[in-house]
């Protein structure tokens, strides 16, 4: 884990929750459970020295080594990294903005399929993280669970036998996990029943987040929907709230998606087919148009309006039509002309690649 990674590595997305291969892909994207973890003797990571932080960093990755989680798995200094590398580490879900826009040493450990990944000082000194494709939180829970055992036998964790887990944020205590459903919700955003599911998540003690976490937005009709505070509850217990919770949005969605294809399928129809006409013909797309377009032919290809372009194809062009991604791509700095033009051919590109 001493070398940096080569980028070229991130040429097409290798995470295996682009899949689309997951259980109820056709409205759940990606499962991420996600725990945050300290080092017992050492001030949390905003309070932290920069030799302390470098201390910490030092001693996880040796962590990560006496675990044996170093076998298929690549290691990165992040105040190492260019600004643009940073930020495909982002657009990859793979770190936070606020690790990427951070200071001092930092760093990332994640494996080739893109499930794991370990983000180092970032609020808390550790964030684990497990993504799969789907709704699948028994898996990514069970896996997540086993890499922080592991690393548990290695690294003194901070931990109170009355709270639990101790986190930089008091909302995290206990057992310090996240778990987040990102889900596609086309019809339900189209029809103005969004606002219902968020009311109702916040009354069970749930977040509904933008695609990359608290703060940001719902491009591409993609949300996030998490557990909030962890107290008092038990990992088993957040499990199983969130596997309450989902199916019911999931039916929702269903729901709303039968109805207009019912009532209002030439409507439909029409809104398909022209995004669809729209990303294979554009000469210039913008990321916000791109991701509105690419969530109605996702809808489509559920519905069976689309029948030549696969979830899979859909999912990763989210991802390679990115700013950073393009940039990455390119090999230099894009204006946004430039980025506009260049995401246009690349999806043009993707489809037609796909219709094949």
């Amino acid at each position: 884990m001493d070398k940096p990674l080569p980028f070229d590595w991130f040429a097409h997305p290798q995470g295996e929750w682009l899949k689309g291969t997951g259980p109820d892909s056709d409205v759940v994207v990606s499962t991420r459970v996600r725990l945050a973890r300290n080092i017992r003797g050492y001030p949390f990571t905003g309070r932290a020295t920069p030799a302390q932080r470098a201390d910490i960093l030092k001693i996880t990755m040796e962590a990560l080594r006496a675990a044996h989680l170093n076998r298929s798995v690549v290691g990165l200094e992040l105040d190492r990294l260019q600004e643009t590398d940073r930020d495909v580490l982002v657009e990859r879900h793979l770190i936070s903005r606020e690790l990427a826009g951070g200071d001092g040493p930092r760093g990332v450990v994640f494996g080739r399929g893109e499930m794991l990944s370990v983000m180092i000082n970032e609020e808390d000194h550790l964030r684990l993280q497990w993504l799969k494709s789907g709704f699948d939180v028994d898996r990514a829970f069970g896996a997540l669970r086993r890499v922080d055992q592991a690393l548990e036998q290695v690294l003194p964790f901070a931990f109170s036998d009355r709270y639990g887990y101790l986190t930089a944020c008091p909302t995290n205590v206990g057992t310090g996990m996240r778990v987040s459903v990102m889900v596609h919700l086309p019809a339900l955003t189209m029809k103005d029943h969004i606002e219902k599911v968020f009311k109702a998540a916040q009354r069970m003690n749930h977040a509904v987040r933008g695609l990359y976490g608290e703060g940001t937005r719902a491009f591409g009709d993609m949300y996030q929907l998490s557990n909030q505070a962890t107290l008092g509850r038990s990992e088993e217990e957040l499990v199983a709230n969130v596997k309450a919770i989902v199916p019911k949005v999931l039916e929702y969605e269903r729901r709303m998606r039968g109805t207009i294809y019912t009532e209002e399928r030439a409507f439909l129809e029409d809104k398909v087919q022209r995004s669809l006409a729209v990303l294979r013909s554009a000469r210039r797309l913008s990321v916000q148009e791109m991701m509105s377009h690419l969530s109605m032919v996702r809808l489509g290809i559920d519905l069976r309006l689309v029948g030549d372009v696969s979830l899979e194809t859909v999912n990763r062009l989210f991802i390679l039509g990115q700013p950073s991604h393009l940039q990455r791509e390119a090999g230099s700095s894009l204006n946004p002309a430039e980025r506009d033009a260049r995401r246009a051919e690349m999806v043009r590109a993707a489809l037609a690649a796909g219709s094949n």
